[in-house]
């Protein structure tokens, strides 16, 4: 049986957060009703003449910069020919030959396993319209609409090298990508809006070979996790297709999310089929390379290096420097609350344990988070100074998350003072050991559960709120 090694490149678009379209002034804002962020120069009429955003530039650049790239002091757009109902002018300006950035590289790191990945080219482009499928899937639709005011906001497309060999290694390109352009601050990143898409080009080759297999290219993926399945998918489709004698065909396939297979579209174009030629309505461009040096200087601190600080500077171990540092939001978020509660690792562990929780349970973004840092770095404060225990100032936590209500406003208006008296604690404990004579003897004869027992019904007697560390000492005292 021949060892196969998958082949994979990404093709990835990511809008870019301008405020005007990349050609014309209309708003780039997501989700307005269809067809009213138009005008005659995003939608092709006769007669119009496209003016290049200078912030798409820039934005363009500082990716460059920040992915390695050289950046092209001369460079022009092209026309890309095709026909689909999403594109109103039966063209897509692009570029080609002469892109803005290209030789450069991202590493990442799988299993303890560090891979330079090329980066072929970044360019940037117009984006289409979309399509609106009114149907269970692609295949099935009945019929499509088409809304335009996607058409003309801006695009880079960043292409790799095909230097992944597994899923793992597209997926963890795709989120270092995503964290990257996420702290430049040039695109939300948005992959449920389509604001990061992914397409993926795979192969299969007999394992030590160095020739290239047929590829097919993946589209239609969502997510890190749809990213990841479709490529699993595709391997072993292809690897099933050559195992059997037959033969690969270079095509786009979509990846079907609910039937987790991926489906073929159409034969797979070349880019002599988009019949590319300058685009004769805008000039080159080009730049200065002092402005590309200060765009340079002015680029901010980027995943890799805060993760490094977080390490010295704050002691953190590897995991939690990289957890914290692969979202903008959520270093930002931890170094907030570090400059008013100084307990780094403490910090470390309620953001990357009870903040992580609620927010995945709620399908958010640490950015629609009600809790404000220095309400976290208040609630440790509280628990330090054994106002609420540990066990309470996890409830105090869910309710600031549900409300966004200050520690000591909730503690407040709940009751959850911790108890510390050691009197009413005593008369507590008394009482539990009358009740449980038989916990008691079991505890005596050996049974060291039967301690953990009647700690639990101290803290139930008191609503959770006996400082635990009493109620362990006086127990033990009671019970010889």
């Amino acid at each position: 049986m021949v060892e196969y090694e998958p082949v994979i490149g990404l093709e990835i678009h990511a809008e870019l957060k301008t405020r005007s379209k990349i050609f014309c002034s209309c708003p780039t804002d997501f989700g307005g009703e269809p067809n009213s962020q138009v005008c005659p120069v995003c939608l092709g009429l006769p007669g119009v003449l496209p003016v290049l955003n200078q912030k798409v530039l820039e934005y363009a650049v500082r990716a460059g910069l920040a992915l390695n790239c050289e950046i092209a002091s001369f460079s022009k757009f092209d026309r890309k020919n095709y026909y689909y109902p999403d594109l109103p002018k039966n063209f897509q300006i692009s570029q080609y030959d002469l892109p803005i950035c290209r030789n450069g590289f991202l590493d990442i790191e799988v299993d303890g396993v560090k891979k330079r990945v090329g980066i072929v080219r970044v360019h940037m482009e117009e984006d289409a319209g979309k399509l609106v499928h009114q149907g269970e899937t692609i295949g099935q639709s009945l019929y499509s609409l088409v809304d335009y005011n996607r058409t003309g906001v801006p695009l880079i497309e960043i292409v790799t090298a095909p230097d992944m060999r597994s899923p793992e290694e597209a997926r963890t390109f795709m989120e270092k990508l995503k964290s990257i352009l996420e702290y430049l601050d040039v695109s939300d990143c948005r992959m449920e809006q389509g604001s990061l898409r992914c397409d993926a080009n795979i192969s299969l080759r007999p394992r030590g070979s160095s020739t290239l297999g047929t590829k097919t290219e993946i589209k239609n993926m969502n997510s890190f996790r749809s990213l990841q399945r479709a490529l699993e998918y595709e391997i072993a489709r292809q690897r099933e297709v050559l195992e059997e004698g037959g033969k690969i065909e270079q095509e786009t396939r979509s990846w079907d999310e609910g039937k987790g297979i991926t489906v073929s579209l159409r034969s797979k174009e070349e880019a002599h089929d988009y019949r590319y030629f300058p685009e004769p309505d805008l000039p080159p461009v080009v730049i200065d390379a002092a402005w590309v040096e200060e765009l340079r200087r002015q680029q901010p601190e980027l995943p890799d290096a805060r993760r490094e600080r977080f390490m010295r500077d704050f002691g953190l171990p590897a995991y939690d420097a990289q957890i914290l540092t692969s979202s903008r939001q959520m270093a930002d978020f931890f170094e907030a609350c570090c400059s008013e509660y100084h307990g780094p690792k403490t910090v470390s562990n309620w953001v990357m344990g009870e903040l992580l929780r609620c927010l995945n349970a709620e399908g958010m973004e640490i950015g629609e988070c009600r809790i404000a840092p220095r309400h976290l770095a208040e609630l440790l404060r509280l628990q330090d100074e054994k106002v609420i225990s540990g066990k309470i100032a996890k409830t105090v936590f869910e309710e600031m998350f549900r409300t966004g209500k200050e520690p000591r406003v909730i503690v407040q208006e709940k009751g959850l003072v911790q108890i510390s008296d050691e009197g009413a604690i005593a008369a507590v404990v008394e009482k539990v050991l009358a009740q449980h004579p038989q916990v008691v003897a079991d505890y005596k004869g050996g049974k060291e559960k039967a301690f953990a027992f009647l700690v639990g019904q101290v803290m139930k007697e008191t609503r959770g709120k006996a400082n635990p560390a009493v109620v362990n000492r006086l127990l033990k005292e009671k019970l010889g």
